[in-house]
């Protein structure tokens, strides 16, 4: 499996946030790059020392989100993902550009030599807090095939928070991780309905009985509730590792390594 392959287990793999500042062009953007690339650095460094088992890099300051994303995001996040990769050479690493630029997304890893990215609007449309949102699946693995990059992982959003599933609600989470998993989706991601909101657990027991592909938590999961999600696949947490439990706040380092402390006894 890849999925093992990549973090070399199957159980409770922890991803951790990285929320990269705003970038120039952008309402928010207001850091040179080389900056913007320092403080990026920064917190990889806090979470490989803390044991961390993967990292997601995402443009989450880009506020607000739109779906046409300009060449320089593209550049600037190719510039900071490799100087990630260059401080966590062996570490699994990720990256998702917002608004569901998933072909973006898909280059940049390539570019920049990353292993999966999180990939939004994978199976049928919803209603995002951007916009329409049509399903992707199709274009985005002929693209994948097309640019050489099949060695780089798919991991997707159902049901994703920040979204109304108005448009599909006579189709439950189940049929719709079925869905994920017949369109050659490598992993699937469960979310509650906002960033840091916790994820229903009774939706990946759900969805982990009806598909043979790997299960994330994508949001919601803390030091107090982690027992809970311990049968996922893997946590993605961003949120809960901050000051403050804040998304955009710093990574706190103290936070980070309280929790790994206490998972990694969990796993044995």
């Amino acid at each position: 499996m890849k999925f093992l392959d990549l973090f070399g287990r199957l159980k409770s793999v922890v991803i951790g946030m990285i929320h990269v500042k705003a970038l120039p062009g952008t309402p928010m953007g207001c850091m040179k790059m080389s900056q913007v690339t320092e403080e990026a650095c920064r917190e990889a460094e806090i979470y490989r020392e803390a044991g961390i088992d993967g990292l997601i890099i995402e443009n989450m300051h880009d506020v607000p989100y739109c779906f046409s994303v300009g060449p320089e995001v593209c550049a600037c996040m190719t510039a900071v993902c490799a100087a990630v990769r260059s401080v966590c050479p062996r570490l699994p690493l990720g990256v998702q550009i917002l608004s569901s630029a998933n072909q973006q997304a898909m280059a940049v890893a390539l570019a920049s030599g990353l292993d999966f990215i999180r990939a939004e609007g994978f199976v049928f449309s919803h209603v995002a807090d951007e916009g329409l949102l049509n399903a992707c699946a199709g274009d985005l693995l002929r693209y994948r095939k097309q640019i050489g990059a099949e060695r780089v992982q798919i991991f997707t959003d159902i049901k994703k928070k920040h979204s109304s599933h108005a448009l599909t609600s006579d189709v439950s989470i189940e049929e719709t991780a079925r869905a994920a998993e017949f369109f050659l989706s490598d992993g699937l991601i469960i979310t509650g309905a906002a960033t840091g909101a916790r994820a229903d657990p009774r939706d990946l027991q759900e969805v982990s009985q009806c598909v043979k592909i790997p299960v994330l938590i994508g949001s919601g999961v803390t030091f107090d509730n982690m027992e809970r999600y311990l049968d996922a696949n893997g946590m993605i947490i961003g949120s809960h590792f901050k000051e403050g439990g804040h998304w955009a706040k710093a990574v706190d380092p103290e936070q980070v390594k309280r929790f790994m402390g206490k998972i990694r006894g969990l796993q044995k």
